[in-house]
């Protein structure tokens, strides 16, 4: 049976992953590529974060975004969830602040899905005092919609 997710569900499907699909628009065409996310539930806004490049020139031109999360069990066991949303670019000690909530969120996500103790983590952590901080982003939620099915 396939139905609908509520808001609360769909919440908690992006809440407890750390990977999707991040949608842009560049030239009139439309992008897809994978990302590491988080998302923070209590500002509704998923944080990610990229060097410089396409898909950021193309954010910053157009900011009307659609970010896309499955978890896939089997043919007959997943949920999907579909986010719309506008892209905002951060800046200065906000942005170092939100990269490093990102990288303590994704760590706890890794360690209680995959039970995972990550060194990765601290590659973020020497990325807050130098200066190649890399673009840190909020996708801000405006609509967020949702199915699931179980057999």
């Amino acid at each position: 049976m396939i139905r609908t997710l509520n808001k609360k569900e769909c919440e908690k499907v992006l809440a407890t992953n750390y990977i999707g699909n991040l949608s842009y628009i560049f030239k009139d065409r439309p992008f897809i590529v994978p990302i590491t996310y988080f998302y923070n539930q209590d500002d509704n806004v998923i944080i990610g974060y990229s060097a410089e490049g396409h898909k950021i020139n193309a954010m910053r031109k157009n900011d009307n975004v659609s970010f896309s999360v499955s978890d896939v069990d089997s043919i007959n066991s997943w949920e999907s969830v579909l986010a719309r949303g506008s892209f905002k670019e951060l800046i200065g000690s906000y942005a170092k602040a939100q990269l490093h909530a990102f990288s303590l969120g994704v760590k706890d996500l890794i360690m209680k899905k995959e039970h995972k103790k990550l060194d990765f983590i601290s590659e973020f952590s020497a990325k807050l005092y130098t200066e190649d901080l890399p673009i840190v982003f909020h996708i801000l939620v405006e609509e967020i919609t949702g199915k699931i099915r179980r057999h």
